[in-house]
């Protein structure tokens, strides 16, 4: 299945390509006024924000801008070794949810959680995360489950859609 579930709705027209420069989850109380460029390591997995970074949001620039028709997919950690970071409050979060994404060209992306999935870091889904769709679709990725060998053992993956 190389995407989320069908969206019960209908989608919005997609924005045309806009760096995203922050990140409002009002449930979970973010609320980022910028946003890193993160691309792939030499060990073919996304980077991730650095530690000392660790409360701002970062988007994969090798995929589409959030609001363009695919898959934006956005990362931010949990916590760290310092403590909590940008989406320690992710627990909060449900389904119809909203997620902002504020971009460069001043309009602001707005999604609607559709579906929230935590995993096992050893079954991500690849496809499901990154799979081309026919739709304007954000992906946020970050941390969960518990600690092993420092670092948590699953993540926690919201898939959300466009909304006007």
């Amino acid at each position: 299945h190389a995407a989320a579930a069908p969206w019960a709705g209908r989608a919005p027209a997609p924005l045309t390509a806009s760096r995203p420069t922050g990140l409002r989850i009002p449930a979970a109380g973010v609320d980022a006024r910028s946003m890193l460029g993160l691309g792939v390591g030499a060990d073919r997995e996304l980077d991730v924000p650095p530690v000392d970074k660790a409360d701002e949001p970062g988007w994969w620039t090798g995929g589409v801008t959030p609001g363009e028709r695919g898959p934006a997919v956005l990362v931010a950690h949990y916590d760290t070794v310092r403590g909590p970071a940008l989406m320690r409050n992710v627990g909060r979060v449900r389904v119809g949810d909203a997620i902002q994404v504020p971009r460069a060209d001043g309009r602001t992306a707005r999604f609607r959680v559709r579906e929230i999935q935590q995993v096992d870091k050893r079954d991500f889904p690849t496809h499901k995360v990154y799979g081309a769709t026919g739709r304007p679709e954000l992906r946020l990725l970050t941390c969960g489950g518990p600690l092993v060998g420092g670092h948590r053992s699953d993540n926690i993956i919201l898939y959300a859609d466009l909304v006007p």
